[in-house]
Parts: structure tokens; sequence; C-alpha cells
């Protein structure tokens, strides 16, 4: 498997468990010592029990949200995504750093989401 069909594979992942929120989806992303940083500089959301946790405890609805993304760069230590959230009232530009282990599962994750204004400055 190249290192671009296992980040999409963790990715399409991720969405599935965005759109599912059961708890099984959401810890086969994780290794089991992963951390999760849900901001840059936050502390993170350490080991898979507290990832599935706090991701619990702020769930989206089913289907609420629209997510599309493409690689800026793919790597067997690090991938980076950008990728834009579509809510049915507010967009938001994604960057996301992902470190996946030998057999798929992330080791690190940190997000970066902006919300889009629509403002050229």
């Amino acid at each position: 498997m190249t290192d671009l069909e296992a980040v999409t594979r963790w990715v399409e992942g991720y969405v599935r468990a965005w759109h599912t929120n059961d708890p099984d989806d959401i810890g086969e992303l994780f290794a089991e010592d992963a951390a999760y940083y849900p901001a840059p500089y936050r502390e993170p959301w350490r080991g898979r029990d507290t990832i599935v946790r706090q991701w619990l405890g702020r769930v989206d609805a089913s289907g609420e949200a629209a997510f599309t993304w493409f690689p800026i760069t793919v790597g067997p230590d690090l991938s980076i995504l950008q990728g834009t959230t579509t809510y049915p009232s507010v967009v938001y530009s994604n960057l996301w750093l992902i470190r996946l282990d030998t057999v798929g599962q992330c080791r690190e994750f940190t997000e970066w989401w902006m919300r889009q204004t629509g403002d050229s400055g």
C-alpha cells in the first residue's frame, strides 16, 4: 500500500466516524497511545480511550457536515492535507497533520480549522 492509499483510507475512516459517532469507528482510527491535538498548541487528548471520550463530547449530527480534501504532502512519517468542511450555515478551512503507524492507525493528529468569512482581506 502506498502512503497516499494509507492516508486516503484513514481519512475515509475519519469521515465515516464523524458521521456515525460510533465509538468503535472512532477507536479504530487511533493507535492505543495516540495523541490528538484538537487545535495547535493545546494539550492533546492522549490515548485511544480519551480520544474516543473527547470526540463523543463534541459530536456533529450525522450527515450535518460535508468534507472535501486534497493532500499537500504525503510521506512515511508525516502527511499534511488541506480540507474544507461545509455545514449548512458555515464553512471551515482545515489543515491536518497526520502521522500513521505501520498498520494504518494514527499515532499523532493535529488539526487546524478556520472559519471562512468570505472576506478577501
